[in-house]
Order: structure tokens, then sequence, then C-alpha cells
């Protein structure tokens, strides 16, 4: 004899499996929202403020518009002009140059104030020193170059001035073009070879004891063991250096505009500041956009080379 559950009880028991599907579900919905909340905030901020204006400088290259009237379709004349202006190649010509130089010097000393740091001193003078030269790095540059601008004054600056008591003549350092290079130079690098200085001190900490061990029995000593030890298993961290300084030096503003207004001449005027020159003096937005589209292409094109590069030189443990 065979018993059927009636239809009022199978109806019960169909909807309580519904009302349970649904509250195992909720949970899941509920943190899916809430992730969607917590993401809006800073997907909202970087469509508002990095997304749209990346896509409006590329489009504004091909305008010409001078906020005043309505913008006028030129198609790639911005380029051809840019490509044609004196102005603009020298000033790409001294970024690459500052970078050269300033990226060579800002890797060096880090990685060099690193290693004496990381090997000769004690744990309390290691904590003192990383927080010493990490700060220059939180202070604004512009006020560190007005700063640095009264140090280097030929008249009454101090630089000047502990010379002449070796006896050694004035050095008019931002009246010169060779002079107010050196300068913008150095104080780029003093304010931002700190984070590269960090970067290099958590490297050192991750290369294992056991391999100087090792280096050492089989004879490496001093700058034999940094040779054939420190460099090689520290090429990662040297490959993200490297990258994030040569990125950062590319759009150098701050220094050159403060110390020297890109003076004297056009010595020390780079592509940001021609930039900045185009859209906000000459009201010529449609060249600036286009002089930072060819700058950001420029600045992929290297970032690439790097990467592509570093399959030879960048070795993991």
């Amino acid at each position: 004899m065979s018993t059927s559950t009636p239809p009022r009880e199978r109806s019960g028991q169909q909807a309580a499996q519904v009302v349970r599907a649904k509250t195992a579900a909720s949970p899941k919905q509920t943190q899916r929202w809430l992730a969607w909340a917590f993401l809006a905030p800073t997907m909202l901020g970087m469509g508002l403020f990095t997304l749209i204006p990346i896509v409006a400088s590329v489009v504004l290259a091909f305008f010409r518009w001078d906020i005043i009237s309505a913008p006028t379709f030129v198609g790639f004349d911005n380029f051809a002009e840019v490509v044609q202006d004196p102005t603009v190649r020298v000033s790409f010509l001294n970024t690459i140059m500052f970078v050269v130089v300033a990226v060579a010097l800002q890797l060096g000393l880090a990685l060099g104030l690193a290693i004496m740091v990381q090997e000769k001193m004690p744990a309390w003078l290691r904590v003192f020193f990383r927080s010493a030269f990490f700060f220059p790095l939180i202070l604004s540059a512009a006020s560190v170059s007005i700063f640095m601008r009264y140090l280097f004054n030929e008249q009454f600056g101090v630089v000047n001035w502990f010379l002449s008591l070796v006896g050694i003549p004035a050095v008019p350092w931002l009246t010169t073009p060779g002079g107010s290079a050196a300068v913008v130079i150095l104080v780029y690098v003093w304010q931002n070879f700190g984070f590269s200085f960090l970067l290099f001190i958590g490297g050192l900490a991750s290369i294992p004891v056991e391999t100087y061990e090792a280096a050492s029995i089989d004879g490496a000593t001093g700058w034999r063991k940094h040779l054939h030890v420190t460099l090689p298993l520290l090429s990662p961290t040297t490959l993200v250096a490297s990258v994030m300084a040569i990125i950062s030096a590319l759009q150098v503003f701050d220094q050159p505009y403060v110390l020297t207004r890109g003076g004297p001449g056009d010595s020390t005027r780079t592509a940001v500041m021609v930039i900045f020159e185009s859209a906000f003096q000459r009201l010529e937005f449609g060249q600036a956009s286009a002089i930072g589209v060819l700058l950001t292409l420029i600045i992929m094109a290297i970032t690439a080379a790097q990467f592509r590069l570093s399959k030879r030189f960048v070795f993991y443990q």
C-alpha cells in the first residue's frame, strides 16, 4: 500500500526549500554588494581623475583649443608642430640627459648606502639612517627647491660661503648652463634617492645569509662577494627601482621650474615644463596634449625595453 504526500504539505516543503536556498545565497550576495560598495569610491576616483583625463588628453591632442573658443579638429598638425619646434626638441634632449645622470647617481648612491647601512651598522643606527634618508622624500619638492635656491645663490649662498673658506671663488651655480644643470640634478637626487634606498634595504634583507657563507667558503671576500652574490640576487629589486626612478625622472618638473625656470636659456627646460608652458601660459592645450602623448609613449617604450632586457640580466632565487 503506497502513501502519497498531500498537495498542501508538498507545497509547504517546496516553499521551505526556496526559503532555505535564498537564506543560503543571501550572505554571498551581501558580501558581493559590500565589495562593490567598498570599491566604488576608488573606482569612481580613478575614473574621474585618471581615466577620463587620460582619454581627454589623447583626444585633445588632435584639436586646436585655447579654452576660449570652440575646439577645432586639426588631425596630426599638433604633432607635426611639436616635432618641428626647437624648444620642444631641446626640452626632450635635456630630459633624456637628466634621466641618464640623475638615475645613475640615484641608484648608485642608494645601493652603496644600503649596503653600508645593512652590513656595517647596529640595528638602532640602521633605523635612524632609514628614517633620515627617506625624510626628504616626504617634503614638498617646491619648498625644498626654494630653500636650495638660497643655498646655491652666487652672492649670499651658504655653499659659496663654505667654498670661500678654502679659497675657492664664488661659483655661479644658477646662472650658467652647467652649474644650473648640476644643481637641479643634485637637488633631485638628494630628495628622491631615499625611496630607492629603502627598496635596496628590503632586497638585501631577503638575501639568505647562507649564500654569503657559501661565497666566503669559496674564497669570495669584500667587493667580490657583492659583485658575484649581492648584485645578481639583488637584480629583481634593481629592476623595480630603475623602472620607478626612470619614470619619475622623465616627469621632473618642480626642481627645474623653481630653481631656474628652465634657464639660463633652455639649458634646464624639461618636457613637462614645456607642457605646462604650452597649456597654461600660451593656452595651446592641443599642443600641450600632443607633447604629453609623446612623453607617455617614450615612457612606455623605455619601460617595455627594460622589462624585455630584464630577461637576460635579472636572476630570481
